[in-house]
């Protein structure tokens, strides 16, 4: 029997691999929810805020943004820090959603937690595909 493959077992391979480092793989961790009628994306981005998180659909693929920076200290030169682990950048994930609009989507943030709801894609165009003959 063959494992039922997802469209998100390949970004499982590709955010698997040895290229991502252990700090990387530790930003923007993704739970993927299959329900009936859609996917739950759950994403944790704690410390950032509500409005530095971005959601762009463009051709089928739906990307996450998120910025932060850390407070800007005036003593930080007067300071004699020993270690100091705050990070300020921005991070991004995309995802294939398939042919769904911005309509389809709705997304909340709390706790540091982004949830993103989608519909499963519109089997409809499955339907309609066209074939082409093979001739001898």
């Amino acid at each position: 029997m063959l494992p039922r493959l997802t469209k998100f077992d390949v970004l499982d391979d590709i955010f698997n691999d040895s290229f991502f480092t252990k700090r990387e793989s530790n930003i923007m961790k993704t739970d993927i929810i299959e329900k009936e009628n859609n996917y739950i994306l759950k994403i944790d981005l704690p410390g950032y805020k509500k409005e530095n998180i971005k959601l762009e659909l463009n051709n089928g693929y739906l990307t996450i943004s998120a910025s932060t920076s850390s407070e800007v200290d005036d003593n930080i030169e007067k300071d004699n820090y020993i270690h100091k682990e705050r990070f300020y950048g921005k991070c991004s994930r995309s995802f294939y959603v398939g042919n769904i609009t911005n309509e389809d989507i709705s997304a909340s943030f709390k706790d540091g937690i982004l949830n993103i709801t989608f519909p499963k894609e519109n089997l409809k165009e499955e339907e309609n595909k066209k074939y082409i003959e093979i001739n001898d």
